[in-house]
């Protein structure tokens, strides 16, 4: 039985480590951003400054000078870019598919955020509503 609570501690101290670790975001230089990354910032965001940088245990996070945020994985692939709802993200990061159904289902609207996810992609509108596609661009949620 005393081995049992042991290891029952043992396994509670790690997943308590592991969840305080996975939010100990650690600023960094701005140069130590991996390369895609800060190439992904020049290619999308031209002319924009990256003004602060951060990484965590599986990410990098940085903030350019309009408050645009960008998530990138440990390679430097882009994850999420937030525009919060300031400016448009560009067209290039919204596949054909889901930019074409907002165009025709919300027009006027802009897409203000995009997130890579396991499903496919959320995105959120200048109207706040948020919604979810799959990979090959079909809506299959609305949140709002």
């Amino acid at each position: 039985m005393k081995k049992f609570k042991f290891f029952l501690m043992a396994v509670i101290c790690l997943v308590v480590s592991n969840v305080a670790k996975a939010d100990d975001d650690t600023p960094i230089p701005v140069e130590q951003l991996p390369a895609a990354a800060k190439s992904f910032v020049h290619s999308n965001f031209e002319g924009r400054k990256i003004i602060y940088a951060e990484m965590d245990w599986d990410s990098y996070e940085c903030r350019l000078d309009n408050g645009t945020k960008v998530k990138f994985d440990r390679r430097g692939t882009w994850k999420k870019v937030d525009c919060e709802g300031m400016t448009v993200v560009p067209a290039a990061l919204v596949p054909a598919a889901i930019l074409q159904y907002v165009n025709v289902n919300f027009a006027g609207c802009r897409v203000t955020k995009i997130d890579k996810e396991h499903h496919g992609y959320d995105i959120e509108l200048s109207n706040d509503l948020e919604l979810k596609f799959n990979h090959q661009g079909m809506l299959i949620g609305i949140d709002d």
